[in-house]
């Protein structure tokens, strides 16, 4: 019987990067490692899939760009649409994956596996974890029971979904949970098990699509500007200021507990929807749900982000401007996604 076909699309990431020692666990870079020495250093992926690679880019994602999820989407919906190909699989910095996954989520219009994965170790650091991640995710990319669950988070034998994990330890291995929601699924030696499947839109269910968002970019040149403005102790509106100043179209409010604003920058806020910014109150907490808050919130037009935590919140932003500017349909999109 032949190998499943998996598409593997190389970004960057620590993954394919160098220390100067086996120890050292920070401070490494970029330096020349390919998606080529990637799948050379996992002689087992041949047994796994027969793979197809190509590299996209190669930054370290502390840098990633929209444009950079632009060409991304456009190559992962090509390889869904061939017959031959079963899954895909992205590698990726853990920095921003979970924002690159999120946004695949909501554009991509397949039922194919797409899982990305990456590294908290460099690969030339002892006990690299990228190796055996990269074989998972590609175990997982083939596996059927993948099929039709939106894009995947695969890393550290721990299986979720891009709109529910996110990164919670800056250089522990086992950084990727989902804070309320947990894992979906879970890969013990070669096995590949499902406990649960996701209910907020993604693939055909999303409002979102490749398509639209290319025409939207060749006629704006980029997607709409959202800035994320974090709430603190003596908080005084100069962000938000800044923000619309620099030409934000939306404004992602990390305020703290459910998602409450400084008395020194809520001014700030209103000004900046009396102006025409969107702006979405999120949390600062880092898990529950931001709800509705003061009435004067919701009079002003601000969309609670719900179970979103910001930086997500801000990629959904970003689609649903493509849409629309009117904060009703965008509080019900938040609500969809």
């Amino acid at each position: 019987m032949p190998l499943p076909k998996v598409v593997l699309f190389a970004t960057g990431g620590t993954i394919v990067s160098s220390g100067a020692s086996a120890t050292q666990m920070t401070g490494y870079s970029l330096q020349g490692l390919r998606v080529e020495d990637l799948i050379a250093a996992v002689p087992a992926l041949s047994e796994a899939a027969d793979i197809e690679a190509h590299q996209i880019s190669n930054i370290d994602s502390s840098s990633m760009t929209s444009a950079v999820w632009m060409k991304l989407a456009r190559a992962v919906e090509n390889a869904a649409r061939r017959d031959d190909v079963t899954g895909i699989v992205v590698t990726h910095g853990t920095d921003t994956m979970e924002e690159t996954a999120y946004f695949l989520n909501l554009v991509l219009k397949t039922r194919k596996p797409v899982v990305l994965t990456g590294a908290m170790r460099p690969a030339t650091a002892i006990s690299a974890d990228g190796p055996l991640n990269l074989l998972n995710a590609v175990r997982t990319a083939a596996a059927p029971q993948a099929a039709g669950k939106g894009v995947l988070i695969v890393l550290n034998d721990a299986i979720g979904t891009a709109r529910d994990m996110t990164k919670t330890h800056p250089t522990n291995v086992a950084t990727f949970r989902g804070p309320d929601l947990g894992i979906i699924g879970m890969i013990s030696g070669a096995r590949i098990e499902f406990l649960a499947a996701p209910v907020k839109c993604h693939a055909e269910s999303s409002p979102f699509s490749l398509e639209k968002l290319e025409a939207w970019t060749a006629a704006h040149g980029a997607l709409p500007r959202v800035d994320i403005v974090y709430s603190h102790t003596d908080d005084d509106g100069v962000m938000v200021r800044a923000a619309l100043a620099a030409g934000a179209r939306g404004i992602v409010h990390a305020g703290t507990g459910n998602g409450s604003i400084h008395e020194g920058t809520e001014p700030a806020l209103f000004e900046a929807a009396r102006q025409g910014a969107l702006v979405v109150r999120a949390s600062r907490t880092g898990s529950g749900s931001t709800v509705e808050g003061l009435a004067a919130w919701q009079n002003a037009g601000f969309v609670p982000a719900g179970s979103l935590n910001p930086q997500k919140a801000r990629v959904l932003l970003q689609l649903c401007l493509t849409q629309t500017t009117d904060s009703a349909e965008i509080d019900a999109l938040f609500r969809r996604c």
